[in-house]
């Protein structure tokens, strides 16, 4: 059966205020062509290696047929040399946020500003540095930005977790060595137990720290340097700059979002609205939303195919199973009724459906959407994760993680976890060969070598976890 979906586009108003402007083409290719790895975020904020640089938007863009470099300070300097102003011949200014003896942070003083500085603009919805330091005789460049003092509240708490006694044994000193590819991580994780969101890093077993939340998060998920979060009766996405450690942006909808999924590839975020059969697409570029898309009941357990053309999902009331090709003018399939799904992935063109409570897995040829074959595996089988033709099948019941061939769709391998609790998450780390497999009941984690099909290292964790999401850490901007 075939449906086509009715795309609404969002008609945003087009916006010329700065508040909603991007930096000049000429301008970002510049800071690229000196600084590859420069980062430009959405809301203009420019991070070159160390160094955080504001864009100051003309009164008045002026068009050049040769851009360059008009004036700095120091005189004579290039970008590569990281002067405290720079200023382009279309009047584009940035300015360096400079770091005093006592922390705190400033742009510099000049007795005489430069015309250019003093009728330029900061963006808008710029997150500046809290406590930020303006020269008076250039406090105009503000407009109405907003700059949090060091007395405004801040989403860094303490986490309900700091002091738990250890369940296990302390984690020992050398954990990151033995497991490198965790060293300099942090661990973002919800749990039933509280509302925050608890921050970890990879070598300790109690939260450092908590970011504070107005409600129970529903999901979490890591784009880059931000983290994406729904919350129990929000009708929002909260953007958290985890630089900054406060939100940066809050994008509003009409309806509850629950579940968010990233396309690393295409640079979008897809997020459920289950109760208005509604998936609204995000552009993690911009941090906008561009569409929404409308489709049969209540979406849950969605799930994008690894080369991100295909999004599926369960209708939680039904238990009716569809998949929207979004590469196919927005195509919608029925793929079959399958009851207590609780997880879904994708391999070989094939559809795999695991059910919780009849211990089962279904697999469903895409090209026909007939079913291939269906079988029992270990109880309770609550997440799956493909890796280069390996399904991996979490059972909760029994702590073990099956194998399975998607070429030949045969168990080859069954994986012990030392965990004995509940494990109910199995999450990649990014970039990497490994997965961490965390469970509802405080204790232990396990680390798995996918390629190895091995668990490598179990780890104890004082926090039952519900969400976890997994980062490198970020450098921060306010200390």
């Amino acid at each position: 059966m075939r449906k086509f979906l009715i795309i609404l586009l969002f008609l945003f108003c087009t916006v010329t205020s700065v508040s909603a402007a991007t930096i000049p083409d000429n301008v970002t290719n510049y800071i690229k062509n000196s600084f590859p790895k420069a980062e430009i975020r959405f809301d203009g904020l420019i991070t070159i290696n160390d160094t955080l640089y504001l864009p100051l938007y003309p009164a008045k863009s002026i068009n050049v047929q040769k851009f360059e470099i008009k004036k700095t300070i120091p005189e004579g300097k290039t970008l590569k040399d990281l002067p405290d102003i720079l200023v382009f011949n279309n009047d584009f200014v940035l300015l360096k946020i400079i770091e005093t003896v006592d922390g705190k942070k400033k742009v510099l003083f000049q007795k005489e500003p430069f015309i250019e500085v003093k009728t330029g603009l900061l963006p808008q919805d710029l997150l500046v540095p809290k406590g930020l330091i303006i020269p008076d005789n250039i406090k105009s460049i503000i407009g109405g930005l907003k700059i949090a003092t060091e007395q405004d509240k801040d989403l860094k708490i303490k986490s309900d977790f700091s002091d738990e006694k250890p369940i296990t044994t302390e984690v020992k000193s050398d954990i990151a060595t033995t497991v490198p590819q965790l060293k300099n991580k942090l661990f973002y994780i919800t749990t039933y137990k509280s509302k925050n969101i608890h921050v970890i890093p990879s070598n300790k077993t109690n939260p450092s720290y908590a970011l504070s939340v107005d409600s129970i998060p529903l999901d979490i998920k890591i784009y880059k340097g931000f983290l994406l979060v729904t919350a129990v009766d929000i009708n929002a996405v909260n953007i958290i700059s985890l630089a900054d450690e406060a939100v940066i942006k809050c994008i509003e909808l009409p309806e509850q979002p629950e579940q968010i999924l990233v396309d690393n590839i295409n640079r979008k975020a897809y997020i459920s609205a289950p109760e208005a059969s509604s998936i609204y697409v995000l552009d993690l570029i911009t941090m906008q939303l561009k569409q929404k898309i409308q489709v049969n009941g209540w979406c849950d357990k969605l799930y994008l195919t690894p080369d991100g053309t295909k999004l599926i999902y369960v209708d939680r009331k039904t238990n009716d199973v569809w998949s929207v090709e979004l590469n196919n003018d927005y195509t919608i399939k029925e793929v079959g009724t399958f009851p207590n799904i609780s997880s879904i992935a994708y391999s070989e063109n094939k559809i795999y459906l695991s059910s919780r409570t009849k211990n089962r897995l279904a697999i469903v040829d895409y090209a026909t959407m007939s079913l291939i074959r269906e079988f029992e595996v270990s109880p309770k089988p609550v997440d799956m994760l493909v890796y280069y033709g390996n399904l991996f099948i979490l059972s909760a019941e029994t702590s073990i993680v099956q194998v399975l061939n998607t070429q030949t769709d045969k168990l080859t391998n069954t994986i012990k976890l030392n965990t004995n609790g509940f494990a109910t998450k199995i999450t990649r780390i990014d970039g990497t060969n490994l997965a961490v497999i965390t469970g509802a009941v405080a204790g232990k984690y396990s680390v798995i070598n996918l390629a190895k099909k091995q668990v490598i290292k179990t780890l104890p964790i004082n926090i039952p976890i519900t969400k976890i999401a997994i980062t490198e850490q970020v450098r921060k901007i306010n200390k």
